[in-house]
């Protein structure tokens, strides 16, 4: 499932800086915002490798071969410039144990689990799924846990630049708009701050800018990985005066 998140709120407030005389300027407050959406560039495969059983040096064997195999795939497809995998790294192995109990109330014997974490970073999503579809169909241990989907960080941060002055401009536009709408004339920008720090007090500030993607989960053997666009969004408060002749 997509995750919806609230689109930002579009507010505008027209304050007087005067209640005497004509002619005297008038502050416009708005929040100018803008969105756009970008094909993801990396991915990076979160998985499980964990098995349980009656005994802890079986079940730890296990893991550990496991994950001798995973990283033996993983070693050619290395290379942190040109890919397919550009990073990737493993968790330390995890032992536990624990009785359950049956449906009569009695507790039975101890259940020994191993487990140990795998990230691995992509940039060739057709790589991707032969490596996810070859472990899940002959690694046994191995679980998808999810998939999170991203822009290369030089592309990332071209974004955002465009995407902030975007928001910036859009403030204008909306100022001037109320501007006109009053006759007031031209409008002259006297603050600017990220979301919340002009409009609203800093502490109820809200964290600019954002970016959401589609994360996709694992759990089941479904190999066809269809990632939606990753949106940046960037909203910014902006207060301007008008009517100054």
């Amino acid at each position: 499932m997509r995750k919806v998140w609230p689109a930002a709120r579009h507010a505008f407030t027209v304050v007087p800086v005067s209640n005497y005389g004509e002619g005297m300027p008038t502050e416009i407050i708005v929040r100018g915002s803008f969105s756009t959406y970008r094909p993801p560039e990396r991915a990076t495969v979160h998985a499980t490798l964990g098995y349980e059983g009656p005994a802890i040096e079986p079940v730890y064997e296990r893991v550990v071969r496991d994950l001798d195999a995973v990283k033996s795939s993983i070693t050619p497809l290395h290379d942190p410039d040109g890919g397919p995998v550009t990073r990737w790294s493993t968790g330390q192995v995890r032992t536990w144990a624990n009785r359950p109990w049956n449906n009569e109330g009695k507790q039975l014997p101890p259940v020994h689990h191993a487990s140990v974490d795998v990230e691995v970073r992509f940039s060739d999503f057709t790589a991707l799924s032969r490596w996810v579809g070859g472990h899940v169909t002959d690694t046994g241990g191995f679980a998808l846990s999810r998939i999170d989907w991203a822009l290369t960080a030089e592309h990332r941060d071209e974004l955002v630049a465009q995407v902030h002055t975007a928001a910036v401009s859009d403030a204008v536009t909306r100022a001037q708009r109320y501007s006109d709408a009053l006759g007031l004339g031209p409008v002259r920008p006297v603050a600017i701050g990220d979301a919340g720090m002009v409009a609203r007090p800093p502490e109820e500030a809200s964290s600019p800018p954002m970016m959401r993607a589609m994360a996709a989960r694992g759990g089941a053997p479904q190999l066809d990985f269809s990632p939606a666009d990753i949106e940046v969004a960037m909203s910014v408060d902006a207060k301007f005066v008008a009517g100054e002749g």
